[in-house]
């Protein structure tokens, strides 16, 4: 069953989506906080690009304009549409670093 319909294949009702999805939903949002007391609690240091860009992100979730997913996506995501002849490290960082450039 895809996710917002119901089992006759109807949209779901708001009340059918919370049953359905606010336990899962509860539980990420005390992981969120979790992980900011931990920020909160390390030495004190600089707050780099990913925490301003993460901090930003919680914002666009409260602010009940629509379309959250698509605009933090946007927000995380590296604008640049240049290629890059070799990547600056391994992994992904997660966010993108305004001061890298792009966007």
């Amino acid at each position: 069953m895809a996710p917002g319909v119901n089992g006759s294949g109807t949209p779901m009702t708001r009340t059918q989506v919370v049953d359905a999805y606010f336990m899962e939903h509860r539980a990420r949002l005390l992981d969120v906080a979790a992980f900011l007391d931990r920020v909160d609690r390390a030495a004190v240091g600089d707050d780099d690009f990913r925490m301003r860009a993460f901090r930003a992100a919680v914002s666009i979730l409260g602010d009940g304009r629509p379309d959250r997913a698509r605009r933090v996506l946007e927000l995380l995501s590296d604008p640049s549409t240049d290629l890059v002849a070799k990547a600056g490290m391994k992994g992904a960082t997660g966010a993108h670093d305004p001061a890298k450039g792009g966007g």
